[in-house]
């Protein structure tokens, strides 16, 4: 481990070192049908090893999201030409409460826990996304659109899938493309219907440690990275 906190790549056998609780790190998704990042979120490391990665997204972290060119909100726009007017990125503050992010080597999704002021539990967040590749600053994917939200209650239900169909529609995300996020979506809800982990593990009791603080954004958050591996 070097004297920035961050474990680097062991070439033994090609393997990726794991990082140290309170590292800090990016959690990145590149912009779907091209090669840039358009989301970067500095995150704490609470736990990373062969089965599972889990880091902190504090309140008020400074994080890059995407926006239409001229800075108003995707969301400002119809979703019928939300995916074809040009885009940047701008820089803002993560609001409201943390967030938990779980990721298992290999998922082509990761699992987010969200609370209400008070530390009240609210739900988990199934996001359909490419498997996570690491590399010496930090993890990179890319979002497929549709997800999945799992209530307390046990019970769920599919979102966004009016984005994923309009995805497909505007070229972002071919047909077998389609099959396997949903395919993916499909092995996520028989893990919540057997309630394996991360959903019985008891993450909505954890809470995160005061001394860590709110990571920095980097100068190069989009850099390319050295070395990847899934």
């Amino acid at each position: 481990m070097g004297d920035d906190g961050v474990v680097r790549r062991a070439e033994a056998g090609g393997s990726t070192g794991f990082w140290e609780p309170g590292s800090q790190i990016l959690w990145r998704y590149r912009e779907n049908g091209g090669e840039r990042f358009h989301i970067a979120r500095p995150v704490t490391v609470v736990r990373d090893d062969e089965d599972l990665l889990a880091v902190w997204l504090a309140p008020g972290t400074e994080c890059v999201r995407p926006v239409l060119a001229d800075g108003s909100s995707l969301n400002s726009e119809p979703l019928d030409s939300r995916y074809k007017k040009p885009r940047g990125v701008r820089l803002g503050r993560w609001s409201g409460t943390g967030v938990l992010k779980l990721a298992r080597p290999g998922d082509p999704w990761s699992v987010w826990l969200f609370w209400e002021q008070g530390w009240r539990f609210k739900n988990w967040y199934v996001n359909l996304e490419t498997p996570l590749a690491r590399w010496d600053g930090g993890v990179d994917s890319e979002d497929h659109f549709l997800d999945i939200s799992v209530y307390p209650d046990r019970s769920w239900n599919w979102l966004d899938e009016d984005e994923f169909a309009q995805a497909q529609q505007d070229g972002l995300m071919d047909a077998s493309a389609a099959d396997r996020v949903r395919e993916a979506g499909r092995s996520a809800a028989e893990v919540i219907r057997a309630w394996g982990p991360p959903f019985a593990d008891g993450w909505q009791h954890w809470r995160p440690n005061p001394a860590w603080g709110v990571p920095s954004l980097p100068d190069d958050w989009d850099r390319t990275p050295a070395h990847l591996s899934s």
